[in-house]
Parts: C-alpha cells; structure tokens; sequence
C-alpha cells in the first residue's frame, strides 16, 4: 500500500513539475496524458479512485484521533498504538498530498489550456491587427495617390478657368470689334444711300438743265 501511494505521489509530482516548467516536448507529453485521463471513462474513474482515497484518508484521521483520544484518557500510549497511529499518519499524509497533487495537476492542465487558448486567440488578434495595420498602410497610400491626382485636376480646373476666361475675353472683344464693324457697315450703308440720292438729285437736275439748253437751242 505504501509503495503503490509513494510511486503515484512521485509520478503526480513529475507531472506537476512537467506542467509547471517547460522542459522540451515534455510539457506536451505531460499536458496529452492528462487529456488522455479526462477522456472517455477516465473521469469517472479518477472520480472513483479519488472518492476510495477520500475514505481511507478520513478513516486513517478517525483512527488517529481514536488513538490520541484513547491515550489521553489512559495517560499513556502502548507500543501498538504507536505503531498504528505513525502508520495511519503516513498512510492519510501521503493519501492527502496525493489527492492534493491530483487537484494542482487538474488545475494545472485547465490553466495552461485556458493561457494556450489566450496565446492562440493573441496570435490570431495581432495577425488581424497587423493585417488591418496594412489595409490602413494601403488606403492612406491610396488617399494619398488620390489626393496627388485630386490635387492635379484642380489645377487643370484651375487652368481651364483661366483659359475660359481669357477665352471669354476674346469673345468679347471679337463680339464688340464686330458690333463696331457692323455699326461702321451700317453708317457707310446709310451715306452711300444718301450719295445715292444725292446723285439721283444731281441727275435729274442735269436732265433738267440739259432740256432747258435743248429748248433755248
């Protein structure tokens, strides 16, 4: 009995140490095997040991108690009694730190998923975090392009403006040198229509002269 609980003590504390310090592929190894013990009908079967253990260990306390209560009353302790209680001291001192390694492992085992869980969920957070850290990069080159071409078309626009106007400008000057001309057109129109009349005037008076030399003649 007490080799069997000095052998699982020592295994369950190189499964704790495993669990608590990295060494190598170790940790993994130790971290399968429990998963492998919390698989399947290994929970009901820690269960059932740990339940067995529980009782030996409670029925070891009561027989120390028994003895220490039965010594106190007679004022001495015999040889067996002392044999016996030193024997179930041993046997519930490692059932308890069994059992309490047993815990630390389980707790152990959760912890360490959780904290492998939370370096998964980091690592797959700072991936995103970088990935949108270069869509970030991306658009404000992107902003940057189009702010530079922004930039160019309006000073095209700006140009164009210019352009329009001085172009308006022109127009207007085209516009008012051809209402000019076409005031000029109009006078010359209106004094050759008068020369016009002028001429027919002269014409008819020539005639008339002409006629009257005929009639003297």
């Amino acid at each position: 009995m007490f080799q069997l609980l000095f052998l699982v003590l020592f295994a369950e504390a190189a499964v704790a140490l495993l669990l608590m310090v990295k060494v190598g592929p170790l940790r993994e190894l130790a971290m399968r095997g429990v998963e492998q013990a919390k698989m399947g009908k290994g929970p009901a079967t820690v269960k059932t040991i740990a339940c067995t253990l529980s009782v030996i260990l409670l029925s070891s306390v009561t027989t120390i108690l028994k003895i220490q209560n039965r010594g106190h009353k007679l004022g001495t302790v015999s040889p067996m009694d002392q044999v016996l209680w030193r024997t179930h001291l041993l046997e519930a001192s490692l059932i308890g730190y069994t059992l309490f390694l047993a815990f630390v492992i389980d707790r152990l085992h959760h912890y360490l998923q959780k904290l492998i869980t939370l370096r998964k969920a980091a690592s797959t957070s700072r991936e995103e975090v970088e990935k949108l850290q270069m869509e970030n990069r991306s658009l404000r080159e992107k902003e940057d392009k189009s702010s530079g071409e922004i930039k160019k078309l309006h000073q095209d626009i700006a140009k164009l403006c210019e352009d329009m106007k001085k172009l308006k400008s022109e127009s207007e000057d085209h516009e008012r040198k051809a209402s000019e001309a076409e005031a000029h057109v109009n006078a010359l129109q209106k004094q050759s229509e008068e020369l016009l009349l002028e001429y027919d005037r002269l014409l008819e008076d020539n005639q008339i002269l002409q006629s009257q030399l005929h009639y003297k003649a």
